[in-house]
């Protein structure tokens, strides 16, 4: 199994947590994403959308970081990451989607690039546009987590959930955005970081950090 990544992409980071979890073994091929390597047609043949990140297994390329871990659900059973109550898997869905497809696709790094590259902002305006998208984003998420044990996202295992939380949270830590309003983020972060196979699955830990 490959995975084509960038060690600072949270859709990456995402796929990343989720193999860990599983215990799949990968080999990581990088496509440093700042460089432009995404656009070398090479990739493009892989994947269209010269995005990461893009997972290579038993010869078939899967892209698009929320398909990829259904995938991997239905491929590799072994751990679970989804709950086998079909309302709390459809709750996971939801708060997974909340990240993947209203908070990351606006704060990405192509989209940052385009407003101050193509519309000429200041980097200060573009981090306070950052910071707006997260902070909308985590007041809906902190609500959808009010049930939770503080130590995972939904029940007493990680599921697609905290795949996709950790990696927002690493982003807002990074852009140095405030999140003491958000006390169940925090603590769910926390509490995931002591565990390999989110550690492992950090930027820091990845073959292209720099």
């Amino acid at each position: 199994m490959k995975l084509y990544s960038y060690f600072r992409s949270s859709a990456a980071y995402r796929v990343r947590i989720a193999l860990n979890l599983k215990a799949l073994p990968y080999e990581t091929e990088a496509v440093h994403l700042v460089k432009n390597e995404q656009q070398l047609a090479s990739y493009r043949a892989l994947n269209p959308s010269q995005l990461v990140p893009t997972l290579l297994d038993q010869d078939q390329t899967f892209i698009q970081s929320l398909s990829i871990l259904e995938y991997l659900e239905e491929r590799y059973p072994t751990k679970a990451l989804l709950p086998k109550d079909l309302i709390e898997r459809a709750k996971v869905r939801a708060f997974a989607q909340s990240i993947a497809c209203d908070i990351h696709p606006i704060n990405n790094l192509r989209v940052l690039k385009y407003l101050q590259n193509d519309l000429a902002i200041s980097n200060e305006q573009k981090t306070l546009w950052y910071r707006h998208w997260i902070l909308e984003g985590f007041h809906s998420l902190e609500m959808q987590l009010q049930h939770s044990n503080g130590q995972f996202c939904f029940g007493s295992q990680p599921t697609f959930a905290d795949c996709c939380l950790i990696p927002q949270v690493y982003n807002a830590k990074r852009f140095k955005i405030d999140l003491s309003a958000f006390p169940k983020i925090e603590s769910i972060y926390q509490h995931c970081l002591t565990l390999p196979a989110f550690l492992n699955a950090t930027p820091e830990q990845q073959p292209d950090w720099e």
